[in-house]
């Protein structure tokens, strides 16, 4: 491995040699060149993190048990989501724009789709359990699996399907907990 870092060393050296022989014209094209290189590499990573997907950091107390309170990498899907919006289903864990703070993502299972009607607070903390709303056009309701410690749809009512980013579709960290996330949720039409 020496060996590897002595040629790698050297091979530095020589290039910035000769980088410093070259004329103040072209050291500046090359200097310009290797800006765009950058640009381009950032803006490939901004639209495949945008479009594509992204690994995120999920941590806090709603997603307990799925989900760790002191945080877990996850694999988001946004393809899927952008591609087929109708692809998602009662039970996904999905992240999205959160509906009291814009500048947070949040993750949440989604509980109900538009059309459905939907029991408010099935463990009765927000609302009477026998409360029911029927899910507006455009919009889903979403819940915490830790219903004691989340703020959800029971809080702030159905959420717009626009502020849905993605769908978790794995847990890649900690190395022993890696998890491909399966719809759990079996229901009745």
């Amino acid at each position: 491995m020496s060996s590897f870092i002595r040629r790698l060393a050297e091979n530095t050296r020589n290039d910035f040699v000769s980088f410093l022989a070259k004329s103040p014209r072209l050291k500046t094209q090359i200097i310009a060149l290797k800006a765009f290189h950058v640009i381009n590499f950032a803006c490939a990573c901004h639209l495949f993190s945008e479009y594509v997907g992204f690994v995120r950091f999920v941590d806090g107390p709603s997603m307990i048990p799925t989900m760790s309170q002191t945080g877990e990498l996850v694999i988001e899907n946004n393809l899927t989501h952008r591609l087929r919006p109708n692809s998602l289903a009662r039970g996904d864990l999905v992240t999205l724009v959160s509906p009291l703070d814009p500048q947070r993502l949040i993750c949440k299972r989604l509980m109900g789709l538009p059309g459905d009607i939907i029991c408010v607070d099935p463990t009765g903390q927000q609302a009477p359990s026998s409360e029911h709303v029927v899910v507006p056009k455009g919009h889903v309701w979403i819940m915490g699996d830790n219903a004691a410690a989340s703020r959800d749809s029971r809080m702030y009512g159905p959420v717009s399907m626009s502020l849905i980013r993605g769908r978790i579709y794995a847990r890649i960290w900690p190395w022993r907990e890696i998890t491909i996330f399966r719809n759990p949720i079996t229901y009745l039409d």
